[in-house]
């Protein structure tokens, strides 16, 4: 098959990488590569599918030209142009794509340069992410965002649920709903993984005592900081701050 052929090729040009790995399950994304000549080389299922086909290999070795509309195509083609002689990204571009259905609707596409192994650019590759499904997706978090960085900078304090769904002009079992559901965590939980991680810095930056570093984190008793150390961490504080293999924040 000519399309399989002129996929190893191109394939077999690029410097070595996870690229299929990434681009494979990359959720609610689509992603495509292309060769310097603008034919699409690789894309992952969800462009593949949302094009209109089942399988890579139909759309392997096609340019913008057979894929989109004429005045879309002709906007791809100047965006990779810029990519290719520049040798950098455009990034968070704002622009037209068709959706599942065929009409034209905003989307959000980032495109870099591709290299290959004798260090010329030997594509393009980007992502396509729909404009309104993304907006969708962070509008959780923008509506949390002032509770969220509350309990960032208020951490060594008491939580107080009644303030904190005030801020978020919402009733104090609409807030709490809402944050779990946005941070897969409650309000509590969210706070006491704050307090881990100011320990887990003052563990390794100071010599400063145990209980003290509890102290200091917002906990009002020693053996409640062991123990959410040791439930959050999986080792204790002392056994932490010896070193060793450390996760890198909590669980």
């Amino acid at each position: 098959m000519i399309g399989g052929k002129l996929q190893q090729e191109w394939l077999d040009r690029l410097a070595p990488g996870p690229l299929r790995q990434l681009f494979d399950h990359l959720p609610g994304t689509l992603f495509f590569a292309k060769d310097s000549q603008g034919r699409l080389m690789l894309a992952n299922p969800a462009f593949v599918r949302h094009c209109g086909y089942e399988r890579e290999e139909q759309i392997v070795g096609r340019t913008d030209d057979w894929m989109f509309p004429p005045r879309l195509a002709d906007k791809y083609r100047r965006d990779d142009r810029v990519v290719l002689q520049s040798q950098k990204p455009l990034l968070g571009l704002i622009e037209l794509f068709p959706n599942a259905d065929g009409k034209p609707e905003w989307f959000v596409t980032d495109k870099l340069p591709l290299f290959g192994r004798d260090g010329q650019v030997a594509g393009v590759c980007g992502t396509v992410r729909s404009y309104e499904t993304q907006h969708a997706a962070i509008q959780p978090y923008l509506e949390l965002a002032d509770t969220a960085e509350h309990l960032k900078q208020n951490f060594r304090g008491p939580l107080n649920a009644a303030r904190l769904a005030r801020m978020a002009g919402m009733s104090v079992r609409q807030f709490e709903r809402k944050f779990r559901s946005t941070f897969q965590t409650t309000p509590r939980a969210y706070l006491m993984r704050m307090r881990i991680m100011h320990a887990c810095s003052l563990l390794l930056n100071t010599q400063m005592p145990i209980t003290e570093v509890a102290l200091q984190s917002g906990f009002y008793d020693h053996s409640d900081f062991a123990r959410q150390f040791q439930r959050l961490m999986g080792l204790s504080a002392s056994a932490y701050r010896k070193g060793g293999d450390k996760p890198a924040r909590p669980a």
